[in-house]
């Protein structure tokens, strides 16, 4: 299910961009970071099929093209939600339990870790630490920081986003 859930949707002018951006850079020594930084642009992330790409059109190996991709945190291999979910999983936060936060979050939304939702409205990962160790625990959507988070305020959160977005809530 998962791999249909979010099967790649690439569009003919994303693939021409994306051919005019590695025949710009193709003849620069160590093009392959501007250009991964540039696909990820033009499609949100980097599925196997863009990596594909850029391996043909740059004459590389796709292993070298994925080492880099996922050597570098700045770059998915998934595709991204139009609200981005942050559980902070660092020391102060899981001691006040945010791993149960999280477990909230992936059971109301059906997606786990690393995951977007089938209709592109949320995705969810979990972080390290986003410093602000004294609201533990911490879920942050966008740029919105949520502290002091309990499992059973999960809801009402997402469903504020939901109701921005016109959508139902299950």
């Amino acid at each position: 299910m998962d791999s249909l859930q979010n099967a790649f949707k690439g569009t003919e002018a994303q693939e021409r961009e994306l051919k005019e951006v590695i025949a710009k850079h193709k003849d620069t020594p160590g093009c392959l970071m501007p250009v991964l930084q540039e696909a990820q642009g033009i499609y949100g992330y980097l599925p196997i099929e863009v990596q594909t790409m850029i391996a043909d059109g740059l004459g590389i190996s796709l292993s070298e093209v994925y080492g880099v991709a996922t050597f570098y945190s700045q770059f998915s291999l998934t595709p991204k939600g139009k609200h981005r979910i942050s559980v902070c999983l660092g020391t102060a936060c899981y001691v006040k339990g945010a791993d149960k936060v999280l477990a909230e979050v992936e059971n109301r939304l059906g997606i786990k870790s690393g995951e977007c939702t089938p209709d592109g409205l949320f995705s969810l990962d979990s972080c390290r630490c986003v410093g602000a160790c004294g609201l533990a625990p911490v879920m942050m959507i966008g740029e919105d920081v949520y502290g002091k988070m309990t499992p059973d305020q999960v809801d009402k959160i997402l469903d504020k986003y939901m109701q921005e977005e016109g959508g139902a809530e299950s």
